[in-house]
């Protein structure tokens, strides 16, 4: 097997991913001790616990049993709360390398530097490379070319913002990947396999979307487990709300009463899955009114969760569900690790896979019952109908708008 070197693994997304594609990870490094323990009850994988910038290279290739430039690709994906979405909406703008977690970007390239993989992988959010604030994104590419005239290489690194759902997976997640081959190939990224629409009427050589119902259909709808039932103060809002809907539907412009503005919150509240559709982005913490939510007015199940990020069948977690969930949500989808290894072998690393069968590809569920039936608004929320404002920025929450309208003043 082909040999990798997993930094920031968490719960080991991207490693799945590779190992579908004929590689071993010789050595998996992260600094959660709950991700750490997952690896090891899953996979023989040599782990190291710890923050990678108290690890040393040599540490990490005397455990993966490797010199220098052994490695056929070194692959990792930085926390990426520095860059996230979330934050513009809550704050008007995100750390990026102001956080102090954004020095993980330098611990990557560090060990780029010494351990000289014949090929690299970095995935992060793709706020990384937004307009304007791309600060990071820079970083890693000046970062890059610094190491070829230190290490006498020749990366050239490649960039693009892909949506998982566009090669397979059940769920819309966009996310940025850099790949580069240490001889100065230039990679090429896979064309989209995947598209929204009914597969008679898309283009020649696209399937549809996979769904959430072919993800989760073969599992119980109502699984007998108190810890997916949903709690707080939006609760009993939630059955209300259709299949693919979120609170929206309760503005002036949905269907249901006018409870909020337009797009006065962020756009994962109160998210219901629809069956005909992917899911929306898994994300990490989700508040307790933070989707999405299964058809059926509850949590995901952590079986659930591991489906729609395609994490192979076998993989196991022994531990409570938000853990469970924070690890999911961190973790790159299987398959799109899957796809893009296979392409790795074969443009750079020259080692084509004779089989053009993904392992890790969801099976199709032809028969989709009809939505799921809302309930009426309980009276408890009714005292919330009114005109309500619509929200009066662009992408920003409306704390954030606030504190951008106290700085102009």
């Amino acid at each position: 097997m082909l040999k990798a070197i997993s930094l920031f693994t968490g719960a080991g997304g991207l490693d799945l991913g590779f190992e579908a594609a004929g590689f071993k990870t010789r050595v998996a490094v992260d600094i959660d001790p709950i991700c750490c323990e997952t690896l090891r009850c899953n996979r023989r994988w040599p782990v190291i616990e710890g923050d990678l910038s108290t690890i040393s290279s040599r540490q990490l290739l005397k455990a993966a049993r490797l010199k220098p430039g052994e490695a056929d690709v070194l692959i990792g994906g930085p926390p990426c709360q520095p860059f996230s979405k979330s934050g513009y909406w809550a704050h008007g703008d995100a750390p990026r390398l102001r956080d102090p977690n954004a020095s993980t970007l330098n611990e990557y390239l560090r060990v780029v530097r010494d351990t000289r993989p014949k090929a690299l992988l970095l995935e992060n959010v793709y706020g990384l490379a937004y307009a304007g604030k791309s600060e990071g994104l820079d970083r890693i590419l000046k970062g890059i070319k610094k190491i070829n005239k230190e290490a006498n290489t020749n990366y050239v690194p490649v960039w693009k913002v892909l949506d998982a759902a566009n090669y397979g997976v059940p769920q819309r997640r966009e996310r940025i990947f850099i790949i580069a081959s240490r001889d100065g190939r230039r990679f090429q990224f896979p064309e989209p396999t995947h598209a929204d629409g009914d597969a008679e009427e898309l283009p020649s050589g696209l399937k549809a979307f996979h769904t959430a119902w072919d993800a989760l259909g073969d599992l119980p709808a109502r699984p007998n487990d108190p810890d997916l039932q949903l709690t707080g103060k939006w609760a009993g809002l939630l059955p209300s709300i259709p299949e693919g809907q979120n609170y929206l539907w309760h503005t002036p412009r949905g269907g249901g009463l006018p409870l909020f503005g337009w797009r006065t919150r962020y756009w994962s509240f109160l998210l219901k899955l629809a069956k005909d559709k992917p899911s929306w982005t898994i994300q990490a913490q989700p508040g307790p009114a933070t989707g999405p939510f299964h058809w059926t007015n509850r949590k995901l199940s952590p079986r659930e969760l591991a489906r729609l990020q395609t994490f192979p069948e076998d993989f196991r977690f022994d531990t409570d569900r938000a853990q469970v969930q924070r690890m999911l949500g961190n973790a790159v989808p299987s398959l799109l690790a899957e796809v893009l290894a296979r392409e790795i072998r074969r443009q750079l690393l020259d080692t084509p896979l004779r089989s053009s069968k993904l392992k890790l590809m969801p099976p199709r569920r032809r028969t989709v019952p009809p939505p799921h039936v809302t309930a009426p608004v309980c009276v408890s929320y009714h005292s919330l109908k009114g005109a309500h404002p619509d929200h009066p920025g662009e992408a920003l929450g409306p704390r954030a708008k606030l504190r951008e309208l106290e700085v102009a003043e």
